[in-house]
């Protein structure tokens, strides 16, 4: 069943619009990797599906009893996002906001929610340590428990292996595939086409040129093959 089912959705500013006519849906247990060229429009995408952006026109439909507060998100870092004073467990405690609703408080499960997902991402040794004070892919394995907080169902990724080394960015790609085949649905922008290929089930392409479809049908499509050509091409200069 659909989670989130995307209809002519048009995306821009003011009078300007960059994206028209987007449709394509994103089922449970599925791992859609978003491409294209810089100033695409993805981030923008990224946003109008959690609701922090208004579109041009079109609708977003939410399915299979999922609520707009139960997606997890990991956003592009900042500089000043990545020197944040706050020990790791607060910084994933506060995930679980969205449940809490007026309660100024957290709640004994919401705790071991938190205290799960640090061991789950493998950081529950970091608890009690400054988060500016981590390592790049120390911090992105506390933004994701962070984002497992708020979701049981789907993240959302906006480049999580933005500025980290081969190695961590491997370990990182490998995190998010088990967290898939544990049944959540992942949603990822990424400018690593090869790795989209790699991992994902399906491929959204926005740009000059639109597609969207399961992962082997992009690499036989123009768009896909041409796009492949130009990364192995750059990489290899």
């Amino acid at each position: 069943m659909a989670l989130l089912t995307i209809q002519n959705l048009s995306l821009g500013y003011d009078s300007h619009t960059f994206l028209e006519n987007l449709n394509f849906s994103v089922n449970a247990g599925e791992y859609l990797c978003i491409v294209g060229e810089n100033g695409s429009g993805k981030t923008t995408l990224m946003k109008t599906l959690l609701q922090l952006q208004e579109p041009i026109s079109g609708r977003i439909l939410v399915g299979d009893g999922l609520k707009s507060n139960e997606i997890g998100y990991l956003p592009q870092q900042t500089v000043v996002q990545k020197d944040f004073p706050a020990s790791v467990r607060e910084i994933v405690l506060s995930g679980c906001q969205g449940r809490c609703g007026l309660r100024p408080f957290y709640n004994r499960e919401e705790k071991q929610l938190a205290e799960d997902n640090m061991e789950r991402m493998g950081i529950a040794s970091l608890s009690g340590r400054c988060y500016r004070e981590l390592s790049g892919g120390q911090q992105q394995r506390v933004l994701l428990a962070r984002a497992l907080c708020a979701t049981r169902k789907v993240l959302l990724l906006d480049e999580p292996v933005s500025g980290l080394d081969p190695k961590v960015t491997a370990e990182m790609y490998d995190l998010i595939s088990k967290l898939n085949q544990e049944g959540i649905t992942i949603i990822m922008i990424s400018h690593d086409i090869s790795a989209a290929i790699r991992y994902a089930s399906h491929v959204l392409h926005i740009g000059t040129n639109i597609f969207y479809g399961a992962r082997d049908e992009y690499v036989k499509s123009d768009v896909g093959s041409f796009f492949l050509r130009e990364q192995e091409g750059g990489d290899s200069k």
